[in-house]
């Protein structure tokens, strides 16, 4: 099957007119049309009616398009196995200021020679469809969310369990504690307007609030760690969690506190995700690296949540 006709195919599914399927291949509309009648003969099916506002797949284009985006990504996957050397690794990392910034910050001083990008992808359903797309070769991930397992050509291993810690300003009623057992944060108000519902991190802390009975709030709209940094300096009823891994720098005045929680000590579990055909040489160097540097998982007087993928 030529992939011409098939590209051509999905990009006129995509836009719904053959003039402007044209327009995004840089070909005719008469080229398409051809292209698209070639498939059609291939096949042996219609595959588009022509209506008054452009094309429309018909019951068989609508059951082949599936198809034809992965014969799509087959053909990239094949092709970049034959040029990944000659470019970055490319890496999602989802916040630049997390732990996962602070993991790849380390392979690249252990290896400078290697060519990075990195990339910030919100969505795990946008970072594992740009994995099995290939564009980009890995990304750091609570996995799997409860009813969401991952699709089986992603692999992943868990290379980091990090500790939560409470974070409080100085008027706090638990500012002065040197740390704070999980169950004694029962009661107590902690604001979190990052979480967002659907990613992996709100169902981290669902199962939180929901094992030890914890009120975390995420109302508001989210400004950014510096916003919420001044608010909980600020305000004595507030604290916050956050990662002991998290780098983030605030005015000296705030008098923050990052205070440690124990018994048992809240873990937040990131993975790495990658494609099971990814070629790239530097995703094996990855891969290795974390290897060498990560410490145990589940340890004792630590709690995770029970979907937690535990390797």
């Amino acid at each position: 099957m030529d992939l011409d006709t098939v590209r051509t195919f999905v990009a006129a599914a995509d836009t719904g007119q053959f003039q402007e399927a044209a327009a995004e291949l840089a070909v005719t509309q008469q080229a398409v049309s051809k292209r698209i009648a070639a498939l059609e003969r291939s096949l042996g099916v219609r595959l588009f009616t022509r209506t008054p506002r452009g094309a429309e797949l018909t019951i068989d284009g609508q059951a082949f398009l599936p198809h034809a985006r992965e014969l799509l990504r087959v053909a990239e996957r094949a092709a970049a196995s034959v040029r990944t050397a000659r470019r970055p690794l490319r890496v999602d990392i989802i916040a630049s200021r997390g732990a996962a910034s602070g993991l790849m910050r380390a392979f690249h001083r252990a290896h400078p020679d290697t060519d990075l990008d990195v990339l910030m992808l919100f969505d795990i359903e946008t970072a594992l469809a740009a994995i099995r797309s290939g564009e980009i070769d890995a990304s750091f991930r609570a996995v799997a969310a409860p009813g969401r397992p991952l699709p089986e050509d992603i692999a992943s291993v868990r290379v980091l369990d990090e500790p939560l810690q409470l974070l409080t300003g100085p008027a706090h009623a638990l500012a002065g504690a040197r740390s704070v057992p999980l169950a004694g944060l029962a009661g107590h108000r902690i604001w979190m307007p990052g979480i967002v519902p659907g990613t992996e991190w709100a169902a981290y802390y669902e199962d939180l609030v929901a094992r030890f009975g914890l009120t975390i709030e995420a109302t508001g709209p989210n400004f950014g760690s510096d916003a919420l940094l001044d608010t909980v300096a600020d305000t004595p009823a507030l604290a916050t969690f956050m990662g002991g891994h998290t780098r983030l720098v605030w005015p000296a005045g705030h008098g923050l506190r990052r205070i440690p929680v124990t018994d048992p000590t809240p873990v937040y579990p990131h993975s790495l995700l990658w494609h099971r055909d990814n070629p790239h040489p530097a995703l094996a160097t990855l891969r290795a690296h974390l290897a060498t540097t990560a410490a145990g998982h589940d340890a004792a007087g630590t709690w995770t949540p029970d979907w937690v993928i535990p390797y």
